[in-house]
């Protein structure tokens, strides 16, 4: 039994939370929303050409991330009344706060603040969590042409600013979940002891910590 309406599943680049998302609406008959990271046109240009596209890029993200939140948390399905994402609202000010110079994060900061509080909050936000050389295994391992240049520096700061944006969110129920002694992937074991973190334990308000 699911005693969720809607989870968040969030994590760094190459953490794998697409692949969970996908499995547990697989396994549940829940409605999926996958971020369309790869519709965004100064995706491939931001990673050339950081300081250049920064503000392009996550003003782009920011529009289509509410656009679809918005759009596919307020369709009824009588079929499928659970619902997984693979982000949430809150990734655009987390990377905004990374690549961002200060005069463009804090006009980036207004508009972000305008259209938060008309996003639905995730009953639970999971965040997988794994160190920065397993990080950047993934991110070589599945050879998207436009994430090799991705520096350690960066992963490292956008995970300092995922644990900083936890620690500001009281009302939030947050599982944070260590997973670098874990194949999910290719284990079923793995995978079966993650669900059951996830979907057979109730956790309080605030953060909540699991190593698996």
């Amino acid at each position: 039994m699911i005693n969720y309406n809607y989870i968040a599943i969030e994590g760094n680049i190459g953490a794998g939370k697409t692949t969970l998302a996908r499995k547990i609406a697989e396994d549940y008959n829940a409605h999926l929303i996958l971020e369309q990271f790869e519709e965004n046109p100064f995706l491939p240009k931001f990673y050339e050409e950081p300081e250049k596209y920064a503000f392009q890029v996550e003003l782009t993200f920011l529009a289509d991330r509410y656009h679809q939140l918005h759009n596919q948390l307020t369709r009824k399905d009588l079929f499928k009344t659970f619902t997984v994402a693979d982000y949430y609202f809150m990734k655009s000010l987390t990377f905004a706060r990374t690549t961002l110079g200060q005069d463009e994060f804090n006009l980036f900061r207004k508009i972000f603040d305008i259209i938060n509080n008309m996003v639905i909050k995730p009953d639970l936000y999971v965040y997988l969590h794994m160190n920065i050389d397993n990080l950047m295994r993934n991110i070589k391992m599945r050879g998207r042409s436009y994430e090799q240049s991705i520096e350690r520096k960066y992963l490292q700061q956008l995970q300092d600013g995922y644990f900083d944006f936890f620690k500001k969110q009281p009302d939030f129920k947050f599982l944070l979940i260590d997973i670098n002694n874990i194949d999910f992937v290719s284990n079923p074991e793995h995978y079966n002891r993650l669900k059951n973190v996830i979907f057979e334990v109730e956790y309080k308000t605030g953060i909540n910590h699991c190593v698996l």
